[in-house]
């Protein structure tokens, strides 16, 4: 034991009835934590809205001072320096309606059209946003003024990514990789893990797919 006063109760009480892995939460957007209710704002409101990003003139997202202390990184230079900027985030997530691996490639972050649009987003620090939360608005060309309050991000326990959502990460992040065709393959073999005889037919099964 490293803790200075162990609790070894921790151990064995509700043995066999709670389920710690019951309390992990997956990310749908390939960044940090703290810029998933924006991103997701942004999502949805060029979903709901139909928004095409060359008519929007600003974006403006009020969140928790913990993003701006992580990811205020105002004009990135590589993929990675993508992950901790707001501004990208946003911007990308009204390009392209999505925010995964690709997105935060260095090819992403140097789009001259995302970073054209990013460079019209504003993100302000609010003490009463908490952590998961965003307010984002979008104004338009023409006036036209849209509003999105995400109060806890996707992904979360009290608002789970669904079945399919998870389905949609899993193909993106292995597009590049192998068929969709494949990937739907190995989807349905570890839904049906319980059910399965030897867990190890999953393994060979991803030695049979052809690369693309």
């Amino acid at each position: 034991m490293l803790a200075s006063a162990p609790d070894l109760s921790a151990i064995s009480d509700a043995l066999g009835t709670h389920w710690e892995f019951a309390s992990n939460m997956y990310k749908p957007f390939a960044c940090g934590l703290v810029m998933q209710a924006a991103i997701d704002a942004c999502i949805q409101m060029r979903a709901e809205h139909g928004l095409h990003f060359k008519e929007i003139e600003q974006v403006s997202a009020r969140v928790n001072p913990i993003v701006m202390e992580l990811t205020a990184k105002r004009e990135p230079r590589s993929g990675l320096e993508g992950k901790f900027s707001i501004y990208h985030a946003c911007a990308v997530a009204l390009v392209c309606g999505r925010a995964g691996e690709t997105e935060f490639a260095d090819a992403a972050v140097l789009d001259p059209e995302i970073v054209t649009l990013r460079r019209k987003v504003e993100a302000v620090a609010d003490p009463a946003v908490a952590k998961m939360e965003a307010h984002v608005t979008i104004r338009m060309a023409g006036g036209r003024r849209l509003e999105k309050h995400v109060p806890s991000a996707l992904g979360r326990l009290e608002r789970p990514m669904s079945d399919r959502d998870l389905e949609a990460k899993f193909h993106a992040l292995v597009e590049n990789v192998f068929p969709a065709k494949q990937g739907d393959q190995l989807i349905a073999a570890c839904w049906g893990a319980e059910h399965c005889e030897d867990a190890s037919s999953i393994s060979r099964l991803c030695g049979t797919i052809q690369p693309i």
